[in-house]
């Protein structure tokens, strides 16, 4: 993949790779997938459905009493077949576990779980937060033990969604990264891509568990998750007290970025946002892009920042004691939210044009975190695919068919607790800096890096690969 400043090797994925798969994997013959969260569900069966007709078995563990069990065997992991069983059981008798169980469980369970590894059973990630926890009390993963992460970039049901429209278009499914942590036999590397590719991945790019950790959980608390929450807010209010309906201000902010302008980037890439513009348009989207720009990219680096040194790490393990008494209130209570039902019935009827102000203010706010990854030295096509590719492909098609917040009560706890905490902190810079400073001129600097900015080039590179299918929400 040809990138700013040089390439990246990344492998395409696809069906007719499916063959192949039982050699990549040698030395395992049996994978657990230890919970059956969104991306232990949506691993576990596309490992499965890929792994068919091999003599590699897929097996899900998951914990005595699990509320999850009945639904794993509605989707054909039985303890009848040897499929489905206690998660040490299963971690004992694999060659490859995949930690799948909540960040807080795998940092308050992860000894157990180590103990009853086989010997040189390999570890398998799909984040680096346990290696953010290890850290954090001088610990590390066990010696003799392969550690190594596929990380798909996106939510659980767009990993099975699109492996399912994969049977028709080959190739479609979820970008994802890879990372070797670990490798006393060799073959980290052929396991970890096979993993990726058994899950579907169009492409898969390599990383290390230090970047991807900080890169995905800072991406989730900004761009992906927290900052869109946090603008949707900010601007549906703004749009209200300008003398807009509830639907129009809500057409004008969430149905915004959730669908025309998601699809536009998703397809053309950022700077085709502004290019679509008349010069009017154009106008209003420079001055809302660099009023913007400063007080997201602030807010990005100090999210970043407690994410390296582990703040956000232990706010995330605290706060999972107290909601063990006290469940988390939905967020999906305040007034913009009543207005959903009837803009997604209005898309019937009439389409919803690009907002320039939203628009300037949401890629300001991606720019943002793409030029604090950049400063902090991530590879570009984890930039990419962390800051861009993940909230278009993936995460706004969802939030567009189910709203923004549901998908903030809904997602995985880390990311949950992560967009209620910095949400509300992007809400009040964008109304208490960016938007009163929307009619001031816009800044001819901010403006010239923004459209010759490298990234471009990085996300047409990324785009060639990207296979010709949209998810397709159910």
């Amino acid at each position: 993949m040809d990138v700013p400043g040089g390439t990246e090797t990344v492998l395409r994925g696809g069906r007719h790779l499916f063959p192949l798969l039982p050699e990549a994997f040698a030395g395992v013959r049996r994978i657990g997938v230890i919970g059956w969260g969104p991306q232990g569900r949506a691993q576990a069966r596309n490992l499965r459905d890929s792994l068919a007709g091999t003599d590699v078995r897929v097996t899900v563990g998951l914990r005595p009493g699990s509320a999850s069990a009945a639904d794993a065997r509605a989707h054909g992991f039985t303890e009848a077949d040897g499929t489905l069983g206690d998660w040490l059981d299963v971690t004992a008798g694999s060659d490859l576990v995949i930690l799948l169980i909540a960040d807080a469980a795998l940092a308050t369970h992860h000894e157990r779980i180590f103990a009853a590894l086989k010997p040189g059973a390999t570890i398998g990630l799909s984040h680096g937060f346990l290696l953010g926890h290890l850290r954090s009390r001088g610990a590390d993963f066990p010696a003799g033990h392969g550690v190594i992460a596929v990380c798909p970039k996106g939510m659980g049901d767009s990993v099975r969604r699109l492996y399912e429209q994969g049977t028709e278009v080959n190739g479609a499914g979820i970008n994802s990264s890879f990372a070797v942590h670990a490798d006393p036999d060799g073959r980290a590397v052929d396991r970890a891509l096979a993993w990726s590719v058994a899950l579907g991945s169009p492409y898969t790019f390599r990383t290390t568990l230090d970047s991807e950790y900080l890169s995905d959980v800072v991406g989730e608390r900004a761009i992906l998750l927290g900052a869109v929450h946090g603008l949707v807010e900010a601007l549906h209010q703004h749009f209200r007290l300008a003398g807009d309906d509830p639907v129009t201000a809500y057409e004008r902010s969430c149905e915004n970025v959730t669908g025309p302008l998601a699809r536009t980037v998703s397809r053309e890439g950022l700077r085709a946002v502004r290019e679509g513009f008349d010069a009017a348009g154009r106008g209003a989207f420079d001055r809302a892009y660099t009023a913007a720009y400063g007080p997201a990219r602030e807010i990005v680096a100090e999210i970043y920042d407690e994410v390296a040194d582990g703040t956000e790490l232990r706010s995330v393990i605290l706060a999972e004691y107290r909601l063990a008494a006290r469940p988390m209130t939905e967020i999906g209570r305040s007034p913009m939210w009543a207005a959903g039902p009837a803009v997604r019935e209005r898309r019937k009827t009439r389409p919803v044009a690009v907002d320039p102000l939203t628009a300037g203010m949401f890629t300001a706010t991606t720019t943002a975190q793409i030029d604090e990854f950049v400063e902090r030295g991530h590879p570009w096509s984890e930039i990419v695919n962390e800051s861009v590719i993940e909230a278009v492909d993936s995460l706004l098609p969802y939030m567009h068919a189910r709203g923004v917040a549901h998908m903030v009560d809904n997602c995985s706890r880390t990311a949950r607790l992560g967009a209620r905490r910095w949400g509300p902190r992007f809400q009040a810079a964008y109304q208490q800096i960016a938007l009163p400073a929307v009619e001031e001129p816009a800044d001819p600097a901010l403006l010239e890096a923004f459209t010759s900015h490298p990234a471009h080039r990085a996300l047409a590179a990324a785009a060639a690969l990207r296979p010709a299918v949209d998810i397709a929400v159910r």
